[in-house]
């Protein structure tokens, strides 16, 4: 029992104390005063009355050796632990309350927390991320506080924002981090919460018949074991009884993946025939072929009206016998061999080869080996050579040589880049010129001098008569500038032409006496 705080009743509490030292409330950050007497305490350190001073460092160890951040140390270190928290229905006949699981998420480096919700099918409220990852404040009246570590465990309860949320269990990296620190870890729950009214509908989808019993036809399986698995067949239609026809070679390609057929026609060169891009497109192709039928006269259920009117009010269940279904059966891989017809649509498909890896397939699969190929390609036509008809001297040679290569003549193409570097720069007009004199015993064309040019931009040779007063013979362009042949048929180039070099320009012989 204490003593009454009266005169002669009450100890000095100061018997024995040496420290009467009083804090200062303002401190000096970056050269301007901050009050921080909200975390100093009373005269000789002791606490004022109704004062809680925050711990200065948190129970995570800072780990052994030199000392770093805590964003160094816990970096990517995160606290995972598994939660509930209870959320009241009002208004509702089927539940009275929700039991919403969720994860809560503490990151060591930063002291930051986030809650995430697994999301269920068809719940009707907004899951996932509930509350952001940030420094969550504590409840009032500590609201001036940050959590801490020290305020998750198992079985604990935390309030976040207004709710409650209940710890049941957490993983082996946090119940070993905790254990280090020297926090006791409990057990986890034995069991979940259950949601009575999440119950309730699992029982409820249990029992519950589908309105449309249509059979399961699982095709995955399929496509992911023979995706990009295509057989493939060289085909020929024999259509020669038909007027203006004849036998056309096609490919057949039989995909595993979805056991559809597609043919592409081999048109060849001067063929006459328009080059479509399919013969087939790709699609199933039924054995038998029948009249077509009008859209909804054929479906693979029938619709059975059990009572009440047509339209609105009627109650309606789909056939089990499959009263309405017609079976279409269409080819498969085992349907095609080599010499097997496939009716393609009322075409007779002859199967004449394979290649290697649809032998292989067939091999594997059904132990067949490839049979002899049928020969199927037809012989052809031997190739007639294109005959030029010799240069009439009109125009240069290329020129006329392109009225022949095509229907629509076209410019002979020039080599544009010697062109360029050859053609004519400032002071450099890239053109030897030569003095020649034509090589002849007649004294009336002894003595005629000429001018040979040879333009390196495109190889081309023009010849000139200078005036010469009193011979009685017209001077000028002797030879127009164009390409010349050799006898041997060659063009002259550069390094036939030299000083002392005899040539044969259009049956004039020249000789080359001096140059430039």
């Amino acid at each position: 029992m204490a003593l009454p705080f009266l005169p002669g009743h009450s100890t000095n509490s100061n018997l024995g104390v040496d420290n009467f030292r009083k804090p200062h409330a303002f401190d000096m950050r970056n050269g301007v005063p901050v009050f921080v007497g909200e975390e100093k305490a009373g005269i000789g350190g002791k606490p004022l009355p109704g004062q809680k001073i925050p711990p200065k460092s948190k129970i995570v160890p800072h780990g052994s050796g030199q000392s770093a951040p805590s964003w160094v140390v816990h970096d990517r270190q995160v606290l995972r632990f598994s939660a509930y928290f209870q959320e009241a229905v009002h208004e509702k006949r089927e539940e009275k309350y929700r039991i919403r699981n969720c994860t809560i998420l503490y990151y060591l480096e930063d002291d930051s927390i986030q809650v995430n919700e697994a999301r269920q099918e068809n719940s009707g409220i907004p899951q996932g991320t509930l509350i952001r990852r940030h420094r969550i404040p504590q409840p009032p009246p500590s609201d001036d506080q940050f959590y801490t570590v020290e305020a998750f465990n198992v079985g604990k309860q935390v309030t976040l924002y207004g709710r409650s949320f209940t710890i049941r269990d957490c993983d082996a990296f946090t119940r070993n981090f905790l254990t280090k620190t020297g926090i006791k870890v409990p057990s986890a729950e034995s069991t979940e919460p259950a949601d009575p009214y999440f119950e309730h509908r699992k029982q409820q989808a249990a029992t519950m018949q589908p309105h449309r019993p249509y059979e399961k036809c699982d095709t995955l399986k399929q496509f992911l074991d023979n995706d990009r698995k295509v057989l493939r067949f060289y085909c020929i239609w024999d259509n020669s009884s038909e007027m203006f026809g004849d036998v056309r070679e096609l490919v057949l390609h039989y995909f595993l993946a979805d056991d559809t057929i597609e043919i592409r026609e081999v048109i060849r060169a001067n063929s006459g025939r328009d080059a479509a891009p399919k013969f087939l497109r790709r699609s199933k192709v039924p054995k038998e072929v029948g009249a077509l039928h009008k859209p909804g006269e054929i479906t693979e259920r029938t619709v059975l009206n059990v009572f009440g009117p047509m339209g609105h009010g009627g109650r309606y269940i789909l056939d089990s016998l499959k009263t309405g279904a017609v079976d279409k059966s269409c080819y498969t891989d085992a349907d095609l061999t080599i010499g097997s017809k496939v009716n393609v649509w009322g075409r007779e498909v002859t199967i004449c080869d394979m290649d290697e890896f649809t032998a292989h397939h067939y091999q594997s699969k059904f132990g067949v080996a490839k049979s002899t190929p049928i020969h199927y390609k037809q012989t052809e036509a031997a190739k007639i050579e294109r005959e030029i008809p010799p240069y009439n001297g009109w125009g240069s040679e290329e020129d006329s040589r392109a009225n022949c290569l095509k229907l629509i003549a076209q410019a002979p193409k020039r080599d544009f880049i010697k062109f360029m570097k050859k053609d004519r720069q400032g002071l450099d007009s890239h053109v030897l010129r030569f003095f020649a004199r034509l090589d002849t015993n007649r004294p009336i064309d002894m003595d005629r001098t000429f001018i040979i040019s040879f333009f390196l931009s495109d190889d081309t040779i023009s010849v000139f008569e200078p005036e010469k007063r009193n011979s009685g013979i017209v001077h000028g362009k002797f030879i127009e500038r164009s390409k010349i042949k050799k006898p041997s048929g060659e063009y002259y180039q550069a390094e036939d032409i030299y000083v002392g070099a005899v040539v044969n320009f259009r049956s004039h012989q020249f000789v080359i006496v001096d140059a430039d």
